[in-house]
């Protein structure tokens, strides 16, 4: 290490120490606490660096101070119910320097982190996630799809045509569960036996999917996206769409380069060039790293939460090259959203999926956004086509992993089963909401909105598909501050629904689409 580290941050989860020498029960309980602090302000990880000082100097520590440091932070980290792992060791000016992560021990609810899955179709994202939560390597001829697609026409035509998610999970130690089990595709063991969940959100790469893509990318609240990308092939126009999609919404990114084995190395070669190029463009503004080795991934996952760093795994399913460094960088990546402050606000859910279960009746799955919820509470569900909400009941509750809980909160993707709403009746954009929360639908709202990308000119009347949460409904342009609109331009707009009064706030955002055109845009103003 010959670069010194940034000021620490008091409020992040990366905390430098030049060495910790006392070991008095008051000093280690001082320690726990402050492991305890670091660990709440980003879901249940944190950074140590010994051999470092506050304001980031590195200056290393002899083997006798290294090993004392290190045993006394393991034992305020038992403490605070945490375990720490050596991430990787590095030289300072005067002796060595410990990069450590300390990870929440399994007793208590495992760390969550969602990564959706973007990219062209056919380069490679169901097979990657495949290799990764099986440890299984694919045959170049579907194997590894055959084992994890959910439906028949799926592994018949090698492409994944709806949204699903699979897990793969680390215990404390950073070994990861799945490999250890029976069955690696067993969820609910995944899920009981983790103390950090990574769900794979896969979504169609192909163009007639991208309704689908874009509700997966605006209903899942991702902390990441992997965007696939075939090494033989290179950047395809789908690739740019989900590129732009996801920076749009200012999700970090990370990329993966599939199928090394079959790909010349000028080719690939050609198109790293390629890839980089648009990652620097000034539309992007990335800085790509390709990783060789620990010290790239721990450079990438520290600055992950920014989204300008851009890591780059090159890799091939066939023959497992590559697949080792993504997986220590999944172990290491760090949860992005902060939903601890979302728990005390009242109960809303946006519904994704509904399922008509015999003997059980309606269940509806999707992410809680605020509040928590317990079963045999009593929310409302809405809205109807007429705008009215109705009463319901909360029978059961599921983590989406299959595992039954019996209470559950901001940042926790579920399935509900409930009472008295009819299967037919519910629709996906609908909501669960708790007490305190506005029972009011809307037909008309303003906007401040970016258009991504138009082949003419957008005038009033305008109509295009709107995505908002889990929501999908067709509005029509009323108003606008600026007529014509065209590629690059903002503006202020008003919108009117067409067929359904939805629920929605001030400050969600939304995209909108119609053919090739392309716009993103927060909501400012809710109009009765």
């Amino acid at each position: 290490m010959n670069e010194n580290f940034p000021k620490e941050n008091e409020d992040g989860n990366i905390e430098y120490k030049l060495k910790i020498a006392q070991t008095t029960k008051d000093r280690l309980e001082e320690l726990a606490s402050q492991i305890r602090y670091r660990l709440a302000e980003k879901g249940g990880e944190a950074f140590y660096i010994l051999g470092v000082s506050d304001d980031g100097e590195i200056i290393g520590l002899n083997d006798e101070e290294i090993n004392i440091s290190l045993e006394n932070i393991r034992k305020a980290a038992e403490i605070a119910g945490a375990k720490v792992n050596i991430i990787r060791e590095a030289q300072g000016k005067k002796g060595k320097v410990l990069e450590l992560l300390i990870r929440r021990s399994k007793d208590q609810l495992p760390i969550q982190i969602s990564i959706i899955t973007i990219g062209q179709a056919d380069h490679g994202k169901t097979t990657t996630i495949g290799a990764l939560i099986t440890g299984e390597l694919d045959d170049g001829d579907g194997l590894i799809m055959e084992k994890i697609a959910r439906y028949k026409h799926e592994v018949l035509m090698r492409r994944t045509s709806s949204v699903t998610e699979r897990i793969m999970g680390f215990d404390e130690d950073g070994n990861i569960v799945n490999y250890v089990l029976p069955c690696p595709l067993d969820e609910a063991q995944v899920y009981l036996n983790s103390s950090k969940l990574i769900s794979f959100i896969d979504i169609g790469g192909h163009e007639k999917y991208l309704k689908t893509a874009i509700r997966g990318l605006l209903s899942h609240n991702p902390d990441y996206a992997m965007l696939i990308i075939a090494g033989n092939t290179g950047i395809s126009t789908m690739t740019k769409e989900h590129l732009g999609i996801a920076l749009s919404l200012k999700i970090p990114i990370f990329i993966v380069i599939t199928k090394k084995d079959i790909t010349p190395s000028e080719v690939l070669s050609n198109n790293i060039e390629n890839l980089i190029t648009l990652l620097k463009s000034p539309g992007v503004n990335k800085i790509p790293i390709i990783i060789e080795d620990i010290d790239d991934i721990a450079i990438s996952v520290r600055n992950m939460k920014g989204g300008r760093i851009t890591p780059i795994f090159i890799i091939s399913n066939k023959n497992g090259e590559g697949l080792d460094l993504l997986r220590k960088f999944l172990n290491l990546l760090p949860p992005r959203l902060r939903w601890e402050k979302e728990i005390s606000k009242p109960f809303l859910t946006y519904i994704d999926e509904k399922f008509n279960v015999p003997g059980v009746g309606s269940v509806v799955a999707g992410l809680i956004l605020q509040g928590w919820i317990k079963v045999n509470d009593k929310v409302w569900i809405g809205p109807f086509k007429d705008g009215s909400f109705k009463e319901t009941r909360i029978k059961s509750i599921h983590a989406k992993k299959g595992v039954y809980i019996d209470k559950a909160q901001a940042g926790n993707s579920v399935t509900f089963a409930i009472t008295d709403i009819p299967y037919d009746e519910i629709e996906k954009g609908m909501v669960l909401l708790g007490q305190g929360m506005p029972l009011k639908a809307y037909r008309e709202f303003e906007g401040e909105v970016f258009i991504l990308h138009h082949p003419t000119t957008i005038r009033l009347g305008y109509e295009a598909v709107f995505h908002i949460h889990s929501i999908r409904e067709t509005c029509k342009l009323i108003w606008s501050s600026k007529i014509p609109l065209r590629t690059g331009d903002r503006a202020k707009i008003k919108v009117r629904t067409r067929f359904h009064p939805i629920y929605i706030r001030e400050g969600d955002r939304f995209l909108f689409r119609e053919g090739r055109a392309r716009g993103i845009g927060v909501i400012t103003k809710l109009i009765t």
